[in-house]
């Protein structure tokens, strides 16, 4: 209760109220989901602290003088995450306590801050005089170094202006271990995506509407052939009427409450008369406390069987050992083309083909061809193609995927 009672004081005498205190917290954790947002409550501190520059370094390089930061104030880069320049082998603040505020003082002179090579080179240079700051630890033993400037004409950061800031670095923390967390969750996510387009598998993500919230590269194909399946209003549609009745049947019952816990199948006619598209749909189960409109509510896959393999040549070659022209012939043989006709496809002799198949078939160690078909359609061959892109109507806005590069790393 002290505590309570302590912190209030604090707030009080730097004109701040719980209101305002409260909106400061909630602009850290905004911070979480964008580095914009986060950019943005550095701006309040500056304000808040009447300071010229207020910065979050997020990650220091090994050996290189940069680091990664985020910066308030009034410099070049300010408002982005962005590599600059932060001299971790000459600061005299390394090595402080960890989750600790400190300033100059706690460290050195008035007189021995000004002779430093460090204030000289950097500090002096770009106004910067009072410095307030702190190591924050991270739970998987990284460090965030939080600092807060001021110029010469200015007052030194007071006692309750390092309690306020203290009051504030546990959050900071938290906000930025939710950043790594969601970015890694939307890594995998990318990734997972990734080996589904690259297995030749068509996804579309479906809100509870029917409406489409996402859609992969494959399935983008398969709908701009408009043979079998078609968006029309931004929703799947089939082109029969008994397809497309079945396929809102299983559509609306992916979003009921009691949905099947497993998926259920059909199979799609297509005008063309090529092999009908095999398609299932799969509710996706909805957070406990996610109760928005819009949600993703149902996945549909789609397969073509007539399609053709997306296997990596690369993959393939170096998975088996092959020649290039081995691997040629593999790959027309993988689409389903007869030795005879791949040997037609890349203009080959038949009695080079055979030669090319018998050295395969020694390399992959098997004895037939459809055995051969069955080797590389079921290994990693496929996950070895270029990125692909994750598509996304218009309409629909959300943030792009990415690779996750955490804010900050182990120090």
């Amino acid at each position: 209760m002290q505590d309570v009672v302590l912190n209030n004081e604090v707030l009080e005498s730097l004109g701040l109220d719980l209101t305002r205190y409260s909106e400061l917290v909630g602009e850290i954790y905004d911070g979480a989901l964008d580095p914009k947002r986060m950019a943005h409550a550095l701006k309040s501190f500056l304000h808040l602290y009447d300071a010229n520059f207020v910065t979050l370094i997020l990650r220091v390089p090994d050996q290189q003088d940069m680091g990664l930061m985020i910066i308030a104030g009034d410099i070049e880069g300010a408002g982005d995450v962005c590599y600059m320049t932060y001299p971790q082998t000459y600061t005299p603040f390394a090595g402080q306590p960890l989750d600790h505020v400190f300033t100059v003082d706690d460290i050195m002179s008035s007189s021995e801050w000004e002779h430093s090579a460090y204030f000289k080179t950097f500090c002096g240079p770009s106004d910067v005089y009072h410095v307030m700051g702190a190591d924050i630890s991270t739970p998987d033993g990284g460090k965030l170094r939080f600092r807060i400037t001021r110029p010469k004409r200015s007052i030194n950061f007071c006692a309750n202006e390092r309690a306020l800031c203290a009051m504030f670095l546990p959050h900071l923390r938290r906000a930025l271990q939710m950043h790594n967390l969601l970015d890694r969750s939307v890594s995998l996510t990318e990734l997972y995506s990734q080996a589904i387009s690259r297995l030749s598998v068509a996804t579309l993500v479906l809100d509870e509407s029917g409406s489409v919230l996402q859609i992969n590269p494959v399935a983008q194909e398969i709908l701009a052939q408009s043979d079998g399946l078609k968006l029309v209003g931004g929703r799947l549609e089939a082109t029969y009427p008994s397809d497309n009745r079945e396929l809102q049947r299983l559509i609306r019952a992916a979003f009921s409450p009691d949905a099947p816990k497993n998926a259920e199948a059909m199979s799609v006619t297509r005008p063309s008369g090529l092999v009908n598209l095999g398609v299932v749909v799969e509710s996706i189960p909805s957070l406990d406390w996610a109760e928005e409109k819009g949600q993703p509510a149902a996945l549909v896959y789609i397969r073509d069987a007539a399609s053709k393999s997306l296997a990596s040549e690369v993959v393939t070659k170096q998975l088996f050992n092959l020649t290039k022209a081995e691997t040629a012939l593999a790959m027309e043989l993988t689409n389903g083309l007869s030795l005879e006709e791949a040997a037609e496809a890349l203009n080959i002799r038949r009695n080079t083909a055979r030669a090319h198949l018998r050295s395969i078939f020694s390399k992959t160690g098997v004895r037939r061809q459809t055995e051969l078909v069955r080797i590389l359609l079921n290994s990693v061959v496929a996950l070895g193609k270029p990125k692909l892109t994750l598509k996304v109507p218009e309409k629909i806005k959300v943030p792009p995927l990415k690779l996750a590069e955490p804010f900050y790393r182990q120090a």
